[in-house]
């Protein structure tokens, strides 16, 4: 069994772990959301110091939480695809110095794959295929899983991600970023049928709908729409209700495509990753659906649903077993698509 250490500086969180294999041995994440609160988003620039400043005291930090040195070490991973690439520079150039200064093998990975494999991290015992339904800020898509390194996307979004609407919305609101946590808090006391709002169906040429694609925008501009007239009313917005309504849309329309398509494509599990994952919501809509259609559907602990290394080290220990590693001169990529996630690696 593979000890990988990992780093992950995709976007705005800078993160460190060790896995053996599918068991966290350690995993420290530094957040960067109060210094890009005010902004409201994420400044590339600023991110892609503040990984540079952290990323060593992590290793650091790290080694000793586990309470292993380097030659406990079997290899070195990073995120390398897609996102930020400053700040995927600066983990990537972190893991390659580390490779070669201790001899060690050097596993780029893509960070939507590890967002796959952080489900691998409570359930161990999972094996493919099965779908995976991936929400975050940057992605929305319903990836067939059929081995390492082996994926094919049924559906995805056709605009907005999922976690970006949320975003959006929440900036509507003036709730603040990020908006996923404060919507699903104040939904809590909402009332989700409050106002009826678009599901976001993508049309197909010949007429009716694609089953599995989605869109976010239109639900964004029905809020937009809808806050301008409470606001021309001048009454008092009911913020719970909103966000209880928003949230309700998203996590149904989620719900209904994701069972669609494991019935379609016979896969009896669905597992979910990516920050969306921890919405309340969308958990309870899609367990019960599940249960229904008598499926099981497997969401990660709270902490690896948002971006973390131990995703990407449980990804990279599989590539390992699986003898594929990656050259030192690879790079940085702000796009790739899973299904092009075999590129990254070459055979021992």
């Amino acid at each position: 069994m593979a000890t990988v250490l990992a780093i992950e500086t995709s976007c705005d969180e800078t993160g460190v772990a060790i896995v053996k294999n599918r068991k966290v041995c350690s995993n420290v994440v530094a957040s960067q959301i109060p210094i890009h609160r005010p902004y409201g988003g994420v400044v590339p620039e600023v991110a892609s110091r503040q990984h540079l400043e952290m990323v060593n005291p992590l290793i650091t930090e790290a080694l000793s939480s586990a309470n292993q040195d380097w030659t406990d070490i079997d290899a070195i991973a990073t995120t390398c695809a897609p996102g930020l690439v400053g700040a995927l520079l600066v983990g990537i150039t972190a893991a390659k110095s580390l490779a070669m200064v201790h001899q060690k093998p050097f596993l780029g990975v893509h960070h939507l794959e590890g967002h796959i494999y952080a489900s691998y991290l409570s359930e161990p015992d999972l094996k493919p295929p099965f779908l995976c339904l991936l929400v975050s800020g940057g992605h929305t898509s319903l990836i067939r899983v059929i081995g390492c390194g082996q994926y094919e996307t049924l559906g995805q979004t056709r605009d907005d991600a999922a976690g970006e609407a949320f975003d959006k919305v929440a900036r509507l609101l003036n709730l603040g970023y990020p908006g996923g946590p404060v919507i699903d808090r104040l939904a809590a006391s909402g009332n989700p049928q409050a106002f009826p709002l678009p599901e976001g169906r993508i049309s197909l040429p010949g007429g009716g709908y694609h089953p599995y694609d989605s869109s976010f925008s239109g639900l964004k501009t029905a809020v937009l729409r809808l806050v301008d007239k409470l606001n021309q009313k001048g009454v008092e917005l009911p913020v719970a209700d909103l966000a209880a309504s928003f949230q309700d849309t998203v996590a149904r329309g989620l719900t209904k495509r994701a069972i669609a398509c494991a019935l379609n494509y016979q896969l009896d599990t669905i597992t979910v990753g990516g920050g969306v994952a921890a919405n309340s919501r969308l958990r309870h809509l899609l367990q019960e659906a599940a249960k229904e259609n008598h499926l099981r559907v497997l969401f990660p602990p709270m902490k690896f649903c948002t971006d973390n290394a131990a995703m990407i080290a449980c990804a990279a220990a599989d590539h390992l077993e699986h003898d594929h590693t990656s050259p030192l001169t690879l790079g940085a990529y702000s796009r790739m698509a899973i299904a092009d996630v075999m590129n990254l690696y070459e055979a021992i």
